[in-house]
């Protein structure tokens, strides 16, 4: 107990882990593990659930769970020292859980027990989990020959590196970036907070004017509403050339396209000896859509559907940059800038004048008292102690209760952006909710799941000698709605076995169901009334105004849905019927499949596949339609609730419902059938194109 890395009893003990703790902890528990996988493979008794399954996962998850506070602490308070140490281990890790799944004695061990007498009477969630553990020996190189097995092996930590040197890269090429600018006249239009805060960014270099970084806070309020088009275009190519040769010398591992083409030919190659034509059949293996034809198939269909709608948006850009701003030609620089004034005179607004109504505080009140009324929970804030230990000290910690008062999950909130974290936004888990047995006293308690929401927005600032709360945009509030989405997959599960508990074992691509769906709310009078609250006034949102916003929800949506699928597009060709070593560049592919579906076409310096983190650093390959698939699913579930908004779409009886049939079950049943069980059928797409503003075409 003295590593507190080791200590398994409560929450995670961030305020007392060192870096000197990692390697002994990790050291001691691979090799716990290891032991006890000798055991269990070679027990002369019968494989059943309590002596061969329930020991591995016992084991495992005290491994997973060690080596996860680690990986959240080098994603969100990243350190030199740190990230040393991550990757030293990252390797053994890899290889033990590479080699666990190449195990030929463990893999018949579950064959096995899933022909025995005794798998007809375990639970349907055990018994998706033996399923699933037989598929993943499959995927994992269990079949292959012994003389392929090492290189196989060697794949998946190449992999490993590469994906975490992908993140290394972008979040030191981000943080390596800054914009000195002491002229007044070239940060006109950028709003108040955002210049205070770029103020004290200077200041604390001892240094005069403002300084702008590529971390999105600073970024994307000067492409909004910068007036000086040189700095947007200065802004613009920083972050487009992120990670490339353009910031990198020569040949330097610092450019994320000589890791890209490595991690392709690396996939390749392992999708080639498990006895797939690529590397997205190997993805899809583990997903809802059947093959990487329907998904392409899907994808077009979308596309065709949305084009007409995305070159409508496009041209009334173009008009109105020409008649009312003196452009005639937009540039990449210019798209947002443009985007934001036409929005302003359409509809009478700006994302400035909404972001004043939307502080942190009345936000999570309004967000915690949505999903209170939707299933009946109540989410209570508990403060740092002993035994709530946080990161970092703007970091929050909530309880949540049933209605009976008894603690159901828990949750850290990480809101804003800093150096030390990696940029976007996710929830990941801490502790997952699962069943443990005592089979001394045949008693058992229920692990309270816990979860991680980290995003990346704007932290309070000083403005006249008065500190201000955080202020969020309304996109920015849909982006937490999203990520609490995630969360409450994961914390109100009812699934008692870890492995289909929560987000477990869900297919990838629908995953993102309740976090898409979570967003619908932000739309919803009821709801953005009850958690707005103007920065001066204390008023709550005017009507008038959230009307124009729900006249605007629909701005640009053909263009946002086209870029969408322009990267769903390029991340399934990329590894489908792309050749690594073949005579086409990753950049030409990128640039056929905009020639095809985009309708802007970025500068040729752009390098977004430099920092397309989601495919080459995290759960995404081949994975990156699950996006606009698991919409689908989200949209249609949330029509749901507008077929009884007679009473108000903040419905608890459609939300029982819903609690029940897709958050409670998490992946103990295909995805499939738990939306048929919610929704009586199987999905269609009208829902979706409805929800933005495309209509029944």
């Amino acid at each position: 107990m003295s590593n507190p890395l080791l200590d398994f009893s409560g929450l995670p003990r961030f305020v007392e882990i060192t870096n000197e703790h990692i390697a002994p902890a990790i050291e001691a528990l691979l090799e716990e593990n290891r032991a006890l996988i000798e055991k269990v493979r070679t027990d002369v008794q019968a494989p059943t659930w309590q002596n061969f399954v329930q020991p591995m996962v016992d084991a495992s998850e005290r491994l997973s769970r060690a080596w996860g506070q680690v990986s959240h602490l080098n994603a969100v308070m990243n350190t030199p020292q740190l990230r040393e140490i991550y990757n030293a281990n990252l390797p053994l890790i890899t290889q033990f859980y590479a080699e666990l799944s190449q195990d030929v004695l463990l893999f018949e061990r579950f064959k096995q027990l899933r022909k025995s007498s005794e798998f007809s009477h375990l639970t349907s969630a055990r018994k998706k989990i033996i399923e699933n553990e037989l598929r993943d020996f499959r995927l994992g190189g269990a079949e292959l020959p012994s003389e392929k097995k090492q290189r196989f092996l060697q794949i998946q930590k190449e992999l490993s590196n590469l994906s975490s040197k992908f993140n290394d890269n972008l979040l030191d090429a981000t943080n390596a970036y800054e914009l000195l600018i002491e002229d007044v006249k070239t940060v006109v239009g950028i709003p108040a907070d955002v210049l205070q805060t770029a103020k004290e960014l200077a200041a604390a270099d001892s240094k005069v004017g403002w300084k702008f970084t590529l971390h999105m806070p600073s970024y994307l309020p000067v492409m909004q509403y910068a007036d000086d088009r040189n700095l947007r275009e200065k802004m613009y190519r920083a972050n487009a050339t992120r990670a490339s040769e353009f910031d990198s010398p020569a040949g330097s591992d610092k450019d994320n396209m000589l890791l890209i083409k490595e991690i392709l030919k690396l996939r390749q190659e392992e999708a080639q000896m498990l006895g797939y034509e690529n590397y997205a059949e190997v993805s899809l293996a583990t997903k809802m859509a059947a093959s990487p034809q329907q998904v392409l198939d899907f994808l077009r269909e979308l596309g065709t559907k949305a084009k007409q709608y995305a070159e409508r948006d496009l041209q009334a850009l173009k008009q109105f940059a020409a008649e009312k701003l003196n452009l005639p030609k937009i540039e990449a620089w210019d798209v947002a800038y443009v985007s934001e004034k036409l929005r302003e005179e359409r509809y009478n607004f700006s994302d400035q004048e909404v972001k004043q109504y939307f502080q942190e505080d009345k936000v999570l009140s309004g967000m915690f008292g949505l999903v209170e009324k939707l299933y009946g929970i109540q989410i209570r804030p508990v403060l740092a102690s002993r035994e709530v230990q946080c990161w970092h000290p703007d970091v929050k910690f909530f309880d949540i209760l049933d209605v009976s008062g008894q603690l159901i999950g828990q949750f850290y909130l990480d809101l804003y952006a800093r150096a030390t974290k990696r940029g976007g936004a996710w929830m990941d888990e801490a502790v997952t909710r699962r069943r443990i047995d005592d089979q001394q006293t045949e008693k058992h308690k229920i692990q309270v799941p816990v979860a991680y929401l980290t995003c990346n927005f704007s932290a309070p600032v000083t403005i006249n000698g008065q500190l201000r709360p955080a202020l969020f945009t309304h996109n920015e509030v849909i982006v937490l709605f999203h990520e609490f989405g995630h969360g409450l997959h994961h914390l109100l599960t009812r699934v008692e076995d870890l492995g289909v508990s929560g987000i477990n074992g869900v297919e990838w691509d629908a995953v993102e169901l309740p976090s898409q769906f979570m967003e619908n709310f932000c739309w919803e009078w009821d709801v953005v009334s009850e958690m707005t609250c103007h920065i001066d006034t204390g008023e709550s949102i005017p009507r008038v105004l959230f009307d124009n916003m729900l006249k605007a929800r629909d701005f640009q949506n053909g263009l946002q849905m086209m870029r969408q699928i322009e990267f769903a597009l390029f991340d399934m060709h990329v590894h489908f019927d792309y050749k690594p070593d073949g005579n086409k560049t990753v950049l030409q592919l990128m640039d056929e499949i905009r020639n095809e579906v985009a309708v802007i076409i970025p500068p040729d310096f752009n390098r977004f596949p430099n920092s397309f983190a989601h495919i080459f650093a995290g759960g995404y390959a081949a994975g990156y339609y699950s996006y606009k698939w698991a919409e689908v699913l989200s949209a249609d579930a949330y029509s749901a609730f507008e077929e009884v908004a007679s009473t108000g779409v903040v419905n608890a009886v459609t939300g029982s419902h819903f609690l029940e049939e897709i958050l409670a079950v998490g992946g103990s049943r295909p995805a499939l059938e738990s939306f048929i069980a919610f929704r009586g059928r199987e999905p269609e797409l009208d829902a979706l194109l409805r929800h933005n503003g495309m209509g029944m075409v």
